[in-house]
């Protein structure tokens, strides 16, 4: 069905470039492909005339260049890409050196979407012309472009042949050479080897065997302390990986980040870098045990307590997303537990600045504090949901009329925040209880006009489904307020109850 259109627009792809001013016939060319489905034009894909609509990107206004990108960029979508460095080496070659960036980009991607296959991958690396450019558009002064060459240059890690060209053939000295432009420029370098080395150990190897990382690993320790702060993240980013954390505790990087850590307080400078290293152990604890990394480290811990504890607000709300982060098991908050009445005195600071700090504050807070007080069902035993309770009843002397007040403000972020506290301890049977004998709170749950917006009835009515869903709420709650609770829950949560009316003749 779609023969006429395609036709047509081959017609106009192959005029376009012979005129001397083909603006219009670019915008006319530019919608009839968008009218044509790319399954079409994927079957009629050898008769695309492309180096014509390469070449109009040499000359003519901005408007021209932008049509020829967008052109491009939705045929070059169907082209395998062996065809296309066999057939646009040059012309991807001289894109690398557009004054434009949407034409660099376009090549960038393009180079990115060769390296990645395999039989095209072997035909770039006989003209690794292409990669090297690519390597020196990771210091472009357009953000956009690096980012750009970061992404392309990081699929190398799918071929053990491109891995091989970038990581220890003549390619890795111009990675280095680029290094050196700055600061700025090196850790986008950084960045592309830890992109790489979160793809599989193979990859991690080349990167460790390439000296790159140990390079990153060595700014750790180095004077400039914002680089510090910028390389602890990429480091944390390796950590997200098996392989990565393997690494990073064979080689002894976990100790020397947490010696780092202790050494801290005698460093005047250390509020630059210390949130970020928190931070790496806050990381650690989500995907290894809270308990055993605890015990570990226990500067990590005395860390948090004391950031916690400081009126420095960075290095509290630090603080305060480790502890949700460590809390957000049952192993992390029976770590937490053992502080005993250190914990619950940091408890009652979270609960003071959910309700008193800078509303971006009280929203960590309010975050951190639903990590830490919800358990799932089958957690529910007689200890844990005890602990549970001396924790929200450490907040504030009247907890939930506090997460309540928070609930009625008119900021959205906030008031479902608070929403979420209830819903983080709605199956557990004494917050139900507890919400029972507050007056009016029950009513307030079910009253669908106290939410504004889109994500304020979902909040609600995530409330509404923990509480409904439980085991113990018909017993607690009473079959009435049972009833309304389920009621709701098969409502929805965007339900609007009809309201008839009748006209009356004569009225205005």
């Amino acid at each position: 069905m779609a023969a006429p259109e395609v036709d047509e627009a081959l017609e106009l792809l192959a005029r376009v470039p012979l005129l001397e001013e083909p603006l219009e016939e670019l915008r006319a060319l530019h919608l009839a492909l968008l009218a044509v489905p790319l399954n079409a034009l994927r079957e009629r894909r050898s008769e695309l005339p492309l180096a014509g609509l390469f070449a109009l990107t040499a000359r003519g206004g901005s408007e021209q260049i932008s049509l020829c990108v967008s052109i491009l960029e939705r045929l070059l979508q169907i082209m395998d890409p062996l065809y296309v460095i066999q057939n646009f080496g040059e012309e991807l070659q001289k894109g690398l050196f557009h004054p434009d960036n949407s034409v660099k980009i376009l090549t960038i991607a393009q180079v990115g979407k060769i390296v990645e296959d395999s039989s095209s991958a072997r035909e770039i690396l006989n003209t690794p012309e292409l990669l090297r450019q690519v390597i020196y558009c990771i210091a472009d002064e357009k953000l956009a472009v690096a980012k750009e060459a970061i992404m392309s240059l990081t699929k190398v890690a799918k071929t053990a042949e491109s891995l091989e060209a970038l990581l220890a053939g003549n390619l890795l000295v111009d990675l280095k050479n680029v290094m050196t432009r700055s600061d700025i420029v090196r850790c986008r370098v950084y960045e592309l080897v830890i992109n790489i080395s979160l793809v599989s150990a193979d990859s991690l190897n080349y990167c460790v065997n390439s000296g790159l990382i140990s390079e990153l690993i060595g700014e750790l320790t180095g004077n400039d302390v914002l680089l510090r702060a910028t390389c602890i993240e990429m480091v944390t980013s390796l950590a997200h990986s098996y392989h990565g954390r393997q690494y990073l505790a064979q080689q002894g990087i976990i100790d020397k980040i947490s010696n780092i850590i202790i050494g801290a307080d005698s460093d005047p400078f250390s509020s630059f870098y210390l949130p970020g290293f928190v931070k790496f152990f806050g990381n650690l604890a989500i995907v290894d045990s809270p308990q055993q990394l605890c015990e570990r480290y226990p500067a990590f811990v005395e860390k948090v307590f004391s950031m916690a504890e400081s009126q420095d607000p960075t290095m509290f709300g630090v603080a305060v997303d480790t502890l949700g982060i460590l809390g957000s098991t049952v192993e992390g908050k029976l770590v937490l537990q053992k502080k005993g009445s250190r914990f619950h005195h940091v408890l009652n600071r979270i609960g003071h600045q959910a309700k008193n700090a800078p509303t971006e504050m009280r929203v960590r807070c309010l975050e951190a504090i639903s990590s830490l007080l919800y358990l799932q069902p089958d957690q529910q035993t007689e200890d844990h949901l005890g602990m549970t309770e001396s924790w929200f009843s450490s907040l504030s002397s009247q907890p939930l009329e506090l997460f309540r007040s928070i609930s009625t403000q008119p900021f959205p972020d906030l008031h479902c925040g608070a929403l979420k506290v209830f819903t983080a301890i709605a199956s557990q049977p004494w917050a139900q209880r507890m919400m029972l004998s507050s007056p009016g709170f029950v009513e307030y749950i079910v009253d669908r006009s106290v939410e504004p917006d889109k994500s304020s009835k979902e909040a609600k009515y995530e409330l509404v489904k923990a509480l409904a869903n439980s085991k113990t709420i018909a017993e607690i709650f009473g079959n009435q307020h049972y009833l309304r609770l389920r009621a709701y829950l098969r409502e929805g949560p965007y339900y609007v109850k009809a309201v008839s009316t009748t006209a009356v003749e004569g009225a205005e």
